[in-house]
């Protein structure tokens, strides 16, 4: 079902930018994997996969650190330096060889990626380009876009260390609006979690939010324009004449 809190003017827009982890792929299981490996590297029992799901959005280091302290029972900022390289960097490794044991696209996202395309294509609908913006390290994230299938889509995709900030900073997403020539109101950032809401806000842009992700569950925190239940509802949400009907209703 799409939820319009406030209509998007989808007729203007030129840009949509993709969150991965949660809103194009569901990557719980490698990255849930990939953490315990490293706790485990550094003597410190595993945690449950839900728990280490709940600390994804904020991007790899963070969610090592997260871990880390979790397993250890004290603050994420008590977690010592060298504890938490030799874990960080043997999470990379096992994540960089294992990133696609598991992983999945969701279903109905390359169908909708092909008709969010195909109305790109279309000489009477809206010239438009998609993006991948994601807190994940950009080589695992390109990797996995190529590996599903699915990278040719986007114009540009672009990690947690693409920049010298991360989301919900809006430094990437407006490297995106300048790379491509749209302008704040003429894009819409797209994902499952408050950090990819705020992100749009900082930036000036439209918020699209994806109620079926793994993460934090923590979408409505920073409620965004439009909600859907499903990826396969992303092209009618942003097709100009679902916004026509909507708008009228």
């Amino acid at each position: 079902m799409i939820h319009v809190l406030r209509p998007i003017p989808v007729d203007r827009i030129r840009l949509l930018v993709f969150d991965l982890d949660g809103t194009l792929i569901d990557s719980a299981q490698d990255l849930c994997n990939s953490v315990n490996a490293a706790l485990e590297h550094v003597a410190l029992g595993p945690l449950p996969d839900p728990t280490i799901a709940s600390f994804v959005g904020n991007g790899a280091a963070m969610l090592m650190r997260r871990a880390l302290a979790t397993a250890d029972g004290i603050a994420p900022e008590q977690v010592q330096s060298a504890q938490f390289n030799a874990a960080y960097g043997y999470f990379l490794a096992y994540y960089r060889e294992h990133k696609l044991d598991f992983t999945y696209v969701y279903e109905g996202v390359l169908e909708a990626l092909a008709a969010l395309r195909q109305l790109h294509d279309d000489p009477d609908g809206v010239a438009r380009s998609m993006a991948v913006l994601t807190n994940k390290p950009v080589g695992p994230a390109r990797g996995i876009c190529a590996g599903l299938g699915f990278a040719d889509y986007f114009v540009q995709i672009y990690g947690g260390d693409s920049f010298s900030a991360k989301k919900p900073d809006p430094m990437g997403l407006r490297a995106l609006m300048q790379e491509t020539g749209a302008a704040p109101e003429e894009t819409v950032m797209i994902g499952d979690s408050t950090v990819d809401v705020q992100t749009a806000r900082n930036a000036g842009t439209w918020a699209l939010g994806c109620d079926f992700g793994f993460g934090p569950r923590n979408l409505m925190e920073t409620p965004p324009d439009i909600v859907v239940d499903s990826a396969t509802e992303w092209a009618i949400a942003l097709h100009p004449v679902h916004a026509a009907t909507e708008s009228q209703a």
